[in-house]
């Protein structure tokens, strides 16, 4: 037995310092290709500025020649470039660009390795900001930007986490955000007079779902015992229902019963179409085309907007590049899901759910934490 055990001891050490040497390589490798693919692009950038540095020598030459039919005088070392260096050193001012460009590259590297984050999903998406990067279906997803779409204007400097670890946005020395956080049957009941108290000013609550396998409309167990208690406590309160709809008319059957089911409540934030993938082979919209889910999407927005509300869309990085299509969204307000201490997404968002761990004063155990950026809803 001893004999066996020591075997199998080796054997599990000896597999463990092969999955440690396959992580560090693939770790390698993926620094390796975003400095090959960097040094490549400055490569061509330094060819380009070469040859407009060689055009505008030609040029300046042309203009020195022609002075000189007129004065009658002509010296090649008068001959100088815009930059202020004369055309022999054009190698040397070659060789220097590209020695401060690939110590910027390493230094940039430098500090994404130590950082808290240092993950190859991070360093690239440094190094390819014109991409929305994320690792999905063991893969790493470039998703071009959109440049036609609307973009924010919020500058990320702006972004700060206060002592309570809680994410604002700062102008000229004043908080201009605004705090919220959605809830459902899973923080059971809350105390609302302490959230408020907290500094909860809005919440997102839970009215429903559509089952993934059945496809039946279920209303949260404790939505309205949210509604009421968000009410009482002055917290304005939006809804937001979990869809599986597989076409419009299914679409068309949540909003209107989300509509059936806030009458009598006093609904100031928007009403929330919630489209995420469910992990599992038999969820029945997993399979919708991005144009098919789009037009889901729609046809639940403006169900909502024809019957007076503000219609929103949530999703994350995947949603909002893989499975819809954002051009045809542009007309509603879109929160977005990304838990980090930054918010990567360069489109147009008017809330941002920064953390599903957040901690609020009256409910117990974690909760989804929101940034509303402008006016808060009335």
């Amino acid at each position: 037995m001893g004999t066996r055990t020591r075997k199998k001891n080796v054997a599990d050490v000896s597999i463990v310092i092969m999955a440690i040497i396959t992580v560090v390589s693939l770790t390698f490798a993926v620094v390796f290709v975003v400095l090959y693919i960097a040094a490549a692009k400055t490569a061509a950038g330094l060819r380009s500025e070469n040859e407009q540095m060689q055009e505008e020598l030609a040029v300046t030459a042309i203009s020195s020649d022609v002075n000189a039919v007129n004065s009658d005088y002509s010296d090649e070392s008068d001959i100088v470039l815009p930059s202020g260096q004369s055309s022999g050193n054009i190698d040397e001012l070659l060789a220097e660009r590209e020695h401060e460009v690939e110590a910027s590259i390493k230094q940039k590297m430098k500090e994404l390795v130590i950082s808290d984050d240092g993950s190859p999903l991070k360093m690239l998406r440094a190094f390819f900001p014109e991409n929305l990067i994320y690792y999905d279906e063991e893969e790493y997803v470039f998703a071009p930007v959109d440049e036609s779409l609307k973009m924010h204007n919020i500058l990320p400097e702006n972004l700060v986490e206060n002592d309570a670890g809680e994410m604002e946005y700062i102008e000229n020395g004043a908080v201009t955000s605004h705090k919220g956080m959605d809830v459902s049957k899973y923080q059971g009941s809350i105390d609302w007079d302490k959230a408020k108290n907290d500094g909860i000013e809005y919440a997102f609550i839970r009215l429903g779902i559509r089952g993934y396998s059945t496809g039946k409309l279920a209303l949260d167990e404790y939505f309205e015992e949210n509604m009421s208690g968000a009410a009482a406590a002055g917290v304005e309160s939006g809804v937001y229902f979990f869809s599986q709809a597989v076409n419009e008319a299914e679409a068309l059957e949540e909003a209107q019963f989300v509509l059936d089911s806030i009458e009598g409540y006093d609904v100031r934030c928007p009403i929330v179409f919630d489209v995420e993938l469910i992990l599992g082979e038999n969820a029945r919209a997993n399979g919708l085309s991005m144009e098919e889910r789009t037009d889901v999407a729609i046809a639940f927005c403006e169900a909502v907007k024809e019957a007076g509300y503000t219609p929103m869309i949530y999703g994350n990085i995947k949603c909002f590049t893989k499975l819809l299509d954002m051009a045809r969204l542009e007309d509603y307000e879109k929160w977005y899901a990304f838990y980090d201490d930054y918010m990567y997404f360069p489109y147009e968002v008017r809330c941002w759910q920064y953390t599903e761990k957040g901690r609020v004063d009256g409910v117990e155990g974690d909760v989804d934490l929101n940034v509303a950026y402008g006016e808060v809803w009335e």
